[in-house]
């Protein structure tokens, strides 16, 4: 399946206008990140401990109300020889199942070591292990919303 098969928009059809909220999506936890109209700058939401996929949904589209979200950029696991494997694949259904409990728009991004660069940098920050394993999903999210933003206004 294409990357982009199941996305109703492509990265660069984003509104500089809309409200983005940014997944990093796992096996035990989705990290939430956002960015406000103008899409300069991705901030760490929060983290969702991962349940079922409807408990999972409703959680996450009350933060998408809460928050005016307006599009989600899913970070999607792409292996590095740029083929798709299982991981891909989940994250995959993870948002055609969203969006079967509603339309808004999805863009995929491409996140591969963004949970690395976040951890790295963490550890050069001194941050403890303790504290690196509570932040790790929500700057992964940041750094996949990041990763989209930058590329939208290159």
């Amino acid at each position: 399946m294409d990357c982009l098969a199941l996305a109703v928009i492509t990265p660069e059809e984003i509104e500089s206008q809309w409200r983005l909220m940014g997944l990093d999506v796992g096996d035990r936890t989705i990290g939430l990140a956002n960015a406000e109209p103008g899409l300069w700058l991705a901030t760490p939401l929060e983290t969702i401990a991962r349940k079922k996929f409807t408990a999972d949904a409703t959680t996450l589209f009350a933060l998408v109300d809460k928050h005016d979200t307006d599009a989600l950029v899913i970070g999607l696991p792409i292996n590095m020889d740029g083929s798709e494997g299982p991981r891909c694949q989940s994250v995959q259904q993870f948002a055609a199942n969203l969006l079967a409990q509603r339309d808004i728009p999805i863009a995929f991004w491409d996140e591969r070591l963004s949970t690395a660069a976040v951890t790295r940098a963490m550890i050069q920050a001194d941050v403890s292990r303790k504290n690196r394993a509570q932040a790790v999903d929500k700057l992964a999210a940041a750094y996949i919303l990041q990763g989209a933003l930058d590329f939208l206004h290159r």
